[in-house]
């Protein structure tokens, strides 16, 4: 078994598009749209096959958190670069770009070598090596 996607609801899905694919190199697939649901989707992809859908909706009262609160249930995801040097490298680059870095680049208590950064949807992404 493995995980095949994790779903990201955003209010802007070319935004949250580009993110993906300017600073993980993901690729988005064709969107899909169910206007009579208010429904719009798009699956982002990366080189070994992990996927993120990224969801837009008009129906539903999504609720609003906190950009970076922590929470129960699913709080972050991450993201592995393989190198400490790639993981220092976007951590700097993400932050001259004006996306919010929590923590790191470090090395955790139990052994990963990580930083925490915002999307701009608010989500919690840690780069790992």
């Amino acid at each position: 078994m493995r995980i095949d996607h994790i779903a990201l609801w955003t209010d802007d899905i070319d935004r949250c598009k580009a993110f993906y694919a300017t600073y993980f190199g993901a690729r988005a697939g064709r969107a899909y749209v169910n206007a009579k649901k208010g429904f719009e989707s798009c699956f982002l992809e990366f080189d070994n096959g992990s996927r993120i859908e990224i969801m837009k909706t008009t129906t539903l009262d999504v609720l609003e958190i906190e950009p970076g609160a922590e929470r129960m249930g699913l709080t972050h995801f991450a993201i592995s670069l393989g190198t400490e040097q790639l993981v220092d490298d976007l951590t700097k680059r993400l932050k001259q770009d004006g996306y919010p870095v929590l923590g790191g680049p470090r090395r955790t208590g139990d052994g990963y070598y990580e930083s925490v950064v915002l999307d701009p949807d608010g989500n919690r992404v840690e780069i790992t090596a």
